[in-house]
């Protein structure tokens, strides 16, 4: 026998199960049925994918309690674990995020269900036992199986188990029963039953207790909608996502004819914490006549509905189906298509008809959906109608259609402004001239935005237009005098001492009480998306961009004088990289050399007290 220690982590969430105070301790049993579940599943696939000699003709989970001994034992039939395997999937936590796990249970009083997220719905059982035993063998192996056992605190015992059949036996030695702390008594037979039938009706694999299946093993996605419950569909829902909360929608779809296939997807109503991990798991379920192929099967949805959980159960595929095979399978790909699109219609059904549903499937997932903006064609045009963006007409999101139909009469172009926040984007001068004469702009913060715009030539035939990009032609006061000649001096000056920054100097339209501002070329990338590029490694030539002056600012008008009366004098270049500094800084650009820029600043302002 061999004494082992728990990882930091693990040994956190094991003291948070021992020590529980939530009141939901009955999940307990359905994440050991829920693992159980996924072990029979994976033996099934072993003997038809991978040629395993295995008996997979009676697979089952049995549930058995002892009131003498105060014992809880689930056992299944399937793949089994080896020695490594225990060591690896009990005593370490291995996924990222593990931090905002412990401090999410920490908070949430009434969901410790949240671990099943994380794959260590194990560890549950520590809200109800005293001591865990596990008994394991994998099938196909030679030799003795694997005794694991732990009492809860820093370490487990691990031990051979020669005699071991292949499949796993838990075995939960329960805390003596506290109603009062909802710790209820798990040996008693309607207690069993009670949470069998509430979590875990639905598991395709006969639940045992003696002679008696205590589940109906229906698949949900087979049967009519009205005669499944919400709670039915929502503890589905939970089993495959492994999220605690409720999902926002239910989408049932049923396919006859020359290829014939069902499908069960759910909304969630919150983005999971590895949303935009590059090692996220998600993808749908795939069956094949209700037999379990797959899971995570991203042939079937694209990354951008990436959050969307569900079954999909194919009539006309094999059985012993690969992924490689997957990504060529015109039926597949037909399926792929149409639940894009009924995803797609899905949420432009909540836009338009639940306002409060919609809203937090975009605050949620948005910035995802927003992605395939970039590599679905095909789907742009559904995409952009369902998703909403803010505005400086209001605090509320708006649709493009609904931007159209508020655009000025002979606007021609839709203006948005990227940024980091709301308060950057509205206080930026490339602002001014908009906001003055009443021009709505788009607000874009997300990181994608600064991608997708440059995907989307236009919509409804209206062209995306960056205000912080090319010349603009707002219309002008018709009497106020074009002041180009004048400054042509010190336009050409400034382009001559600022020529390692800037690839032109030019006089502004944009600017009303703001000095000066940067512009990038129609063409050229923003700093934004060049910043992003050399984040992911690729190093290019950098930009330059153009300076914008407001001739009407004091300091600019005065700069020209300035140099009209005395060209030479060494303190214009300082103004002129003054100039420049403020204008970078305006926009939430990073300066070269902050610390020149303050010294030359700091200096200014000694002179002016």
């Amino acid at each position: 026998m061999e004494t082992l220690e728990f990882q930091a982590e693990a040994r956190q969430l094991l003291q948070l199960m021992v020590h529980s105070i939530y009141s939901n301790k009955d999940i307990f049993l359905r994440e050991l049925i829920s693992n159980a579940s996924d072990a029979l599943d994976k033996l099934r696939l072993a003997t038809l994918q991978d040629g395993l000699e295995a008996d997979a003709t009676d697979l089952h989970i049995e549930l058995a309690a002892d009131k003498e001994a105060r014992t809880l034992t689930v056992r299944d039939n399937g793949i089994g674990m080896t020695r490594d395997e225990v060591v690896e999937l009990i005593g370490t936590i291995a996924k990222s995020g593990t931090a905002e796990l412990l401090a999410k249970l920490r908070e949430a009083k009434e969901s410790p269900e949240l671990i099943g997220q994380f794959g260590v719905g194990f560890y549950s059982t520590f809200m109800v036992a005293d001591k865990v035993e596990l008994v394991t063998r994998k099938a196909g192996t030679e030799g003795h199986g694997t005794r694991w056992e732990s009492g809860g605190e820093g370490t487990f015992t691990i031990d051979d188990a020669p005699d071991a059949p292949v499949g796993t036996t838990v075995t939960v030695h329960l805390r003596p029963t506290d109603e009062e702390d909802a710790l209820y008594d798990y040996t008693d037979d309607w207690k069993i039953r009670e949470i069998v039938k509430k979590y875990s009706d639905f598991i395709a694999f006969p639940i045992k207790m003696g002679d008696d299946t205590l589940n109906s093993m229906k698949a949900l996605w087979a049967r009519p909608r009205s005669e499944v419950s919400d709670e039915e569909y929502h503890e589905f829902y939970r089993h495959i996502s492994h999220d605690w909360s409720e999902p926002l929608e239910i989408i049932n779809m049923k396919a006859e004819g020359t290829f014939e296939y069902e499908a069960l997807l759910f909304l969630p109503s919150r983005a999971p914490h590895d949303l935009f991990q590059r090692d996220s798991r998600h993808g749908l379920q795939l069956y094949v006549k209700r037999v379990f192929i797959m899971d995570d099967s991203r042939e079937l949805i694209p990354d951008y509905l990436r959050f969307v959980k569900g079954v999909v159960d194919a009539a006309d595929l094999s059985l012993n189906i690969s992924r490689e095979i997957l990504q060529q399978d015109r039926h597949i790909q037909m399926i792929r298509r149409r639940l894009v699109k009924k995803v797609l219609s899905t949420i432009k059904d909540l836009r338009n008809n639940n306002a409060e549903k919609y809203a937090t499937f975009w605050r949620e997932f948005g910035r995802a959906l927003k992605e395939g903006l970039l590599n679905d064609q095909d789907n742009q045009k559904a995409i952009l109608d369902v998703s909403t963006f803010a505005s400086t007409a209001g605090t509320e999101p708006t649709t493009l259609a609904a931007y159209i139909e508020r655009m000025k009469e002979g606007q021609e172009e839709i203006y948005y402004l990227t940024g980091d926040s709301r308060s950057q984007v509205e206080n930026s001068p490339h602002m001014e001239a908009f906001q003055q004469q009443g021009y709505e702009v788009l607000i874009l913060t997300d990181p994608v935005d600064e991608i997708w715009v440059e995907a989307v030539p236009d919509y409804d035939g209206k062209k995306l237009q960056s205000i912080a990009r090319g010349s603009v032609d707002l219309p002008k006061d018709k009497e106020e005098p074009e002041p180009e000649g004048d400054f042509a001096p010190l336009l050409t000056f400034l382009k001559e001492q600022l020529t390692e920054q800037i690839k032109d100097v030019r006089l502004s339209h944009r600017l009303i009480s703001s000095p000066a501002c940067l512009v990038s070329d129609t063409d050229d990338i923003t700093p934004a998306l060049e910043k992003m590029y050399r984040a992911m490694g690729q190093e290019g030539p950098r930009v330059k961009r153009i300076l914008e002056l407001n001739p009407g600012h004091p300091l600019v008008s005065g700069l020209r004088t300035a140099f009209e009366e005395r060209a030479d004098d060494p303190a214009l270049p300082e103004t002129a990289e003054l100039l420049y500094g403020t204008a970078l800084l305006a926009e939430g650009g990073d300066l070269e050399d902050p610390a020149r820029f303050a010294k030359l600043l700091a200096e200014r302002l000694a002179k002016t007290v």
